[in-house]
């Protein structure tokens, strides 16, 4: 075995002699560094062992992997091993390029992690499957065939490069999504009804009088909810009206069984790869203004203060009265009113019950970290053309209190009822990353005071942003925090959700691009108008929360993906141009600093000259040997781009010389484009 010296610095490598009379053997998850070595993370939590890259094997990025413990490192303090057996491979798709090389064609996977040429299946009577292998500069796709002997085959071609939409189109498929629905879910699709059946409406309570509103992004087409609200004696009264998914999905069909495939809609820079066919997300299940649609409503009346005191839930038949969007609502509840007065009644009481509930949830010690997004736009050939922070504004806030309110509602119905259900839970921080957490905020005078009678409770967090406010680091602190959360996930057990500081919480309004949803409506109606059916529906709960939860962490993962690859592509113009930036993550191998628009890269340790600096964890710090200058999270740093690589949507940026890590005045205009 090979030992890389520079790699680990001053360690040395031992091989212990018992391991070859009495070989340990360990199994857990591969993750391979895009330099070709790898690192497999134990399922039974102990810390990673290293893999040099020819002890990989045919081992790839995610798989899940046995491997033989060969030795040690680090004084004995880490372990370094082979790969023994694949126990399961974390993909069979890929995308990449086509190479030929003496006659053979061989696929080239985009993926820096993956050093393989794989030779592709040959089909000598197929002209134009021979055409696709010859062509030079084409993003394919292959499928692996044969992990035994290696080989793939080709199911699809994205189109050239250079081609708009190609290189997102390359992302989703990396995470084995394709956007086409299969023939049989297609042709499902095609025979749904395209209005309401008349007998259907006949048998519901009809809520066409009401003039019910939706409010969404201009550019939105699958409109799930809508809302209506007004002032009524002792409260005010609050709809909510949830596009009826169920009634058109039934239960174990193609279209049911697909949309728990996907188990979400996703949302890549240029697109959405639908959960439903359009025939359903944006036809007879999208809450249209001025036609009549199918829905569920939770109807809710809250007394002064906010607070639910009845509810109703029900399938029902509304029409919306009309489709507004955030920019026109929020400039309503800036003074503008021109063009809604006839939804001004409504919007008034929307408003109003917006800030009652805010309150509750302030009070009860919900968190609200208010992070924003950032905001690619694009041109027609899919080039990015800038990249903004993304703000949510009051109208936004109004939908998110209404659909809360109604999640809430609906959770603690289930629950009180015995209805089997999903829930969307959110538990309590792990002590240990809460310690971490507190170690960063003494950095800045701050503790999370949590009482050592007690576990931490979500007014703990609230009250660190509270005072964080319009600081420097306010960002930076925020993402640490929300990284100290457990991940949210769904679940058959009520276990309540930390971070909304609530008892009951469930996922009820977005039926349309989340399969949770569809599932909730799914046990409501079964209990309302075939309880008889429960038993059945009630054995595939456990699954579908199960793939649901994997189905939304690959979504975020493939949206993230693409905002990388654009915010990358978008930074290229700016090539040795100079920033003002904050260090936003320390790790032994450099900083990672933002920028004002959002965008962040790497500052390598290797490339701070000036001395050698060693990573030192308690203080989220790198820390010169020679000079004592350090480098911690929420410094603001003088930095230049250097390098913007689009395989590996990575930016890499320099320390300017000359310029100290606080040097900087906090508060200054971040995104210089000084040259």
């Amino acid at each position: 075995m090979s030992r890389r010296k520079n790699f680990f610095d001053e360690d040395y490598f031992f091989v212990d002699p018992r391991l070859k009379k009495n070989p340990v053997f360990v199994t857990g998850k591969l993750s391979v560094n895009s330099r070709g070595f790898g690192f497999v993370t134990p399922d039974d939590g102990t810390k990673d062992i290293f893999l040099e890259h020819e002890d990989l094997g045919r081992a790839l990025h995610g798989d899940r992997v046995k491997i033989r413990v060969t030795g040690s490192y680090g004084g004995g303090l880490n372990r370094e091993g082979e790969v023994v057996e694949i126990l399961e491979h974390a993909r069979e798709i890929f995308t990449g390029a086509i190479r030929s090389r003496k006659k053979k064609f061989l696929f080239v996977p985009d993926d820096e992690k993956i050093d393989l040429e794989i030779p592709i299946k040959r089909v000598e009577d197929d002209e134009d499957y021979l055409k696709i292998l010859r062509r030079s500069k084409t993003k394919v796709v292959a499928k692996i065939i044969s992990w035994k002997d290696l080989r793939c085959e080709i199911v699809e071609v994205l189109g050239q490069k250079s081609e708009a939409g190609v290189d997102i189109s390359a992302v989703i498929r990396n995470h084995g999504v394709f956007e086409d629905f299969p023939d049989e879910v297609q042709a499902a699709a095609a025979k749904i009804e395209t209005v309401p059946d008349a007998e259907e409406i006949s048998r519901r309570i009809d809520r066409r009088n009401l003039k019910i509103v939706t409010i969404d992004g201009e550019d939105a087409k699958d409109l799930d909810d809508g809302v209506f609200a007004e002032k009524i004696d002792g409260g005010f009264f609050l709809g909510v009206y949830i596009a009826d998914v169920s009634h058109y999905v039934r239960p174990n069909t193609a279209l049911d069984l697909e949309a728990l495939e996907r188990g979400t809609s996703i949302y890549p820079v240029d697109r959405v790869v639908p959960m439903l066919p359009k025939e359903l997300s944006n036809g007879i299940c999208s809450l249209n203004a001025q036609v009549d649609r199918l829905a569920m409503a939770c109807e809710m009346n809250l007394d002064f203060g906010g607070k639910v005191i009845d509810y109703k839930i029900f399938p029902t038949v509304i029409r919306v009265h009309r489709r507004l969007s955030y920019t026109q609502v929020n400039k309503f509840f800036d003074g503008d009113t021109f063009g809604l007065e006839d939804c001004a009644e409504n919007l008034d009481a929307l408003l109003k019950i917006y800030e009652l509930r805010k309150k509750i949830r302030t009070e009860r010690g919900a968190i609200d970290f208010d992070l924003p997004e950032i905001k690619i736009t694009l041109d027609e050939s899919g080039a990015p053309l800038d990249v903004t922070k993304k703000f949510s504004g009051v109208a936004e806030g109004v939908i998110e209190e209404c659909m809360l309110a109604a999640n809430e509602t609906v959770a603690e119905h289930t629950q009180r009822k015995k209805i089997p259900s999903l829930y969307r839970v959110h538990e309590t921080p792990a002590a240990e990353k809460v310690d971490t957490l507190n170690k960063l905020l003494a950095h800045f005078n701050l503790h999370i005071a949590a009482s050592k009678n007690r576990d931490v409770k979500p007014e703990d967090f609230q009250k660190i942003l509270e005072r964080i406010k319009n600081l420097p680091a306010e960002k930076i602190i925020s993402t640490f925090a929300l990284r100290t959360m457990q991940q949210a996930r769904y679940s058959t057990e009520n276990l309540g959700h930390f971070g909304l500081a609530a008892k009951f919480y469930t996922h009820f309004t977005s039926p349309i691009r989340r399969y949770p949803d569809l599932i909730v409506h799914r046990m409501i109606r079964a209990s309302l108008e075939e309880p008889e059916k429960i038993p059945a529906l009630e054995k595939k709960l456990d699954e579908a929360a199960k793939i649901s939860s994997e189905r939304e962490r690959r979504a975020v993962e493939i949206e993230r993906a693409a905002v990388d690859l654009k915010a990358t592509e978008y930074m290229q113009k700016f090539l040795w141009r100079k920033f003002d930036a904050i260090i936003c993550s320390v790790a032994s191998f450099g900083f990672f600093v933002e920028l004002e628009n959002g965008i962040d890269g790497l500052v390598r340790a290797a490339t701070l000259r000036d001395d050698y600096y060693n990573y030192v964890e308690s203080e989220f710090a790198l820390i010169g040997r020679r000079t004592g200058r350090s480098f911690h999270i929420g410094d603001s740093v003088r930095v230049q781009l250097i390098s913007a690589n689009l395989r590996l949507r990575q930016l890499t940026f320099e320390l300017i010389d000359g310029v100290a890590a606080k040097d900087l005045i906090a508060d200054k205009n971040f995104f210089s484009e000084e040259s």
